[in-house]
């Protein structure tokens, strides 16, 4: 009698044989990414598929950590995980681990882990940069001996400075040895203790510009102690090189500007500050003069025979005043004395004598003005212009008035 198998049975039996078989419990797969959707629980159900077929997978939720980007429709990537028979339903399906963009996406993928852990290594911060010294002597160059940015450094260099020195590191800058000889050459530069460095190359695409890209190239350019400048590929390429020299440049010409300072400017500004320079001298010059010339007006002032002979002129005229003064008191005086004169002769007992009085006094010299003071027989004098008269008082007469 023939065995007769539940289906149960049947997809159980597959799912062992899924299980024991070694490479499906640990395969890549790569394909175009189809009917991609992000459940709500966090899962992410996408169909990998290629021109003749076609496989199921989901990527669990715990397993989203390492997926660095968004799935969309169309994009080329490789899965890694498992395969494996989901019995309900009878199907096999992928179980995705981890997913990296395939191509320059696996690339881009493997930039942007090293970027994130030098990140958190701190070999980005700006504490760590060196700044370019301003006036270099020796310019060392890392990049490939041909090509257009070896060229291009060192035309602009020599046009900027045409007594700068540069020592050229033939480096490889493309290839499984570029990375290698890039650190070889950054190495030997610092050991030449050349005053900065340019490390870098032209353009290219990603792959080309690998090397720049690589754990060991960002640890050579992060422990030289010469300042590194980095200038690869164009404008809009980065590396892990620019962020962890101490100055990115967008091109290889620009590197070459921001390295060397330009003579012919510095020549200019010199031209310009001995110009001002000049200027302010002849100003401070000037007013120093001036100033000068106030000292020794002030000197001229203040020196012991212009005091003498401000003082001598000082002297005349305290002098002059004093005479001046002297002749308006003594005219006033003399003006005085005579108003005095006229009253006093008006008051003089001559000029009264004249006038026909006279004066009379005793014996004794006293002036007599009243009847009582003589009696008859006492001798009295009278005064009178041109002399005296002795005369005996007979009698005495007293006015009725009693005056």
């Amino acid at each position: 009698m023939r065995n007769v198998y539940t289906v149960a049975q049947v997809n159980s039996y597959i799912k062992n044989m899924f299980t024991q078989d070694f490479m499906l419990q640990s395969i890549f797969v790569r394909g175009e990414v189809s009917n991609c959707k992000y459940h709500s629980s966090g899962h992410i159900y996408f169909t990998l598929k290629d021109e003749k077929g076609m496989i199921a997978c989901v990527m669990f939720a715990g397993n989203r950590g390492g997926l660095t980007f968004r799935m969309e429709e169309g994009q080329q990537i490789v899965a890694g995980g498992t395969i494996n028979v989901y019995e309900r339903d009878g199907k096999y399906q992928m179980y995705a681990e981890q997913i990296v963009l395939d191509g320059a996406g696996v690339l881009n993928e493997r930039y942007e882990r090293l970027k994130n852990e030098l990140l958190e290594r701190g070999m980005f911060s700006d504490a760590y940069k060196q700044p370019i010294p301003k006036y270099i002597r020796t310019l060392g160059v890392v990049t490939a001996p041909t090509g257009a940015a070896v060229r291009d450094i060192i035309n602009i260099a020599t046009r900027r400075n045409p007594y700068i020195r540069i020592i050229l590191f033939p480096a490889v800058v493309q290839g499984d040895a570029a990375a290698s000889s890039i650190v070889q050459g950054i190495r030997a530069l610092e050991m030449r203790k050349v005053d900065a460095m340019i490390v870098g190359r032209g353009g290219g695409s990603l792959e080309d510009l690998w090397a720049f890209n690589e754990e060991e190239v960002a640890q050579a350019v992060f422990d030289c102690s010469i300042p590194i400048i980095s200038a690869v590929g164009h404008e809009t390429d980065t590396t892990i090189c620019d962020f962890v020299a101490d100055l990115r440049a967008p091109t290889p010409s620009a590197a070459a500007e921001l390295a060397v300072f330009d003579m012919g400017a510095l020549d200019k500004q010199l031209g310009e500050y001995a110009s001002a320079m000049n200027g302010a001298m002849e100003y401070h010059l000037e007013r120093k003069r001036t100033a000068l010339q106030k000292l020794k007006m002030q000197l001229g002032y203040l020196s012991p025979i212009n005091q003498i002979r401000e003082k001598r002129t000082f002297a005349l005229k305290l002098e002059e005043g004093i005479q001046d003064a002297m002749e308006r008191l003594l005219t006033k005086k003399r003006h005085e004395m005579e108003l005095y004169v006229e009253k006093l002769k008006g008051l003089s007992p001559l000029d009264k004598l004249k006038q026909g009085f006279s004066h009379t006094s005793n014996e004794e010299g006293r002036t007599i003005t009243k009847v009582s003071q003589v009696a008859p027989g006492d001798r009295i004098s009278i005064y009178v212009s041109d002399g005296k008269v002795n005369a005996v008082v007979e009698t005495t007469e007293k006015r009725e008035d009693g005056r």
